[in-house]
């Protein structure tokens, strides 16, 4: 079972950009299919991006396309979500989450990942 652990989150303006990372201990995460997800105050977790770290494949949840990114290093030991054009609906815990092999069919769906991290806070806002 993998440790999770995020970084890189904090407090930006509307239009700036964050980059966060994922890193886990455990096993290579080129192993994995690697989700990210986010939760805002009184709202359900949402699936914000899966990268199947094998092959670089990868999905976006329509509010987040042309603006988030995520890729791998190339160790394969981090993996990113570089987040440009924030908007203050993107204000969240923003968690990473490991699933063996490749992004699920449904890959914005919670319980198709096994290992998760415990989040970073990123807040939008002037």
């Amino acid at each position: 079972q993998l440790e999770l652990v995020e970084s890189g989150g904090g407090l930006v303006q509307p239009g700036g950009s964050l980059r966060l990372a994922c890193t886990g201990s455990g096993f290579p995460l080129a192993e994995y299919a690697i989700g990210w997800f986010r939760q805002a105050p009184g709202k359900e977790r949402e699936g914000v991006s899966c990268i199947t770290t094998y092959d670089r494949t990868t999905y976006y949840t329509d509010s987040v396309k042309g603006r988030f990114t995520t890729s791998r290093s190339n160790s394969g030991k981090t993996i990113y979500l570089e987040m440009n054009n924030l908007k203050s609906e993107d204000t969240a815990n923003y968690y990473c989450a490991a699933e063996p092999g490749f992004c699920p069919p449904i890959w914005d769906l919670e319980r198709e990942y096994r290992d998760w991290g415990q989040g970073t806070q990123v807040t939008v806002s002037s």
